[in-house]
């Protein structure tokens, strides 16, 4: 039997050592909105989508950071040219890890934000 849906990912938990902190890094890195909300016993930081509930999304979460790069890449849209939001990762705390990068699916970066979560961060038109 073949399990193919029509998207693999279908919700993305990033943990951050400060919720606060870490609204305001993605928020300059990625031009996205990110909205307080309560999920069970935690209050987390949603990253909205033009199609609310009905799109891959996720959140911010209080929680331990794999830190140093080494958990899993979370990648994520950015608005306008990658050029300017290398220079927004580096502005707001993250640290930039590898050159822009061409591929079929578009032009992306690799970073860490500041708790070292490792991010990738996509180009959107």
């Amino acid at each position: 039997m073949t399990f193919a849906p029509k998207d693999t990912c279908v919700w993305i938990e990033l943990p951050v050592s400060d919720l606060d902190s870490g609204i305001s890094f993605y928020s300059a890195v990625t031009g996205l909105t990110l909205k307080k909300q309560q999920m069970g016993p935690d209050v987390t930081a949603v990253f909205q989508s033009a199609d609310p509930g009905k799109g891959v999304a996720g959140h911010l979460y209080t929680g331990k950071p794999g830190g140093d790069g080494t958990g899993p890449t979370v990648h994520l849209a950015a608005m306008g040219k990658l050029e300017d939001t290398v220079t927004r990762v580096t502005e707001a705390g993250g640290t930039v890890v590898s050159p822009i990068l061409d591929i079929p699916a578009g032009r992306f970066f690799y970073a860490t934000d500041p708790d070292g979560n490792s991010i990738g961060l996509f180009e959107v038109s």
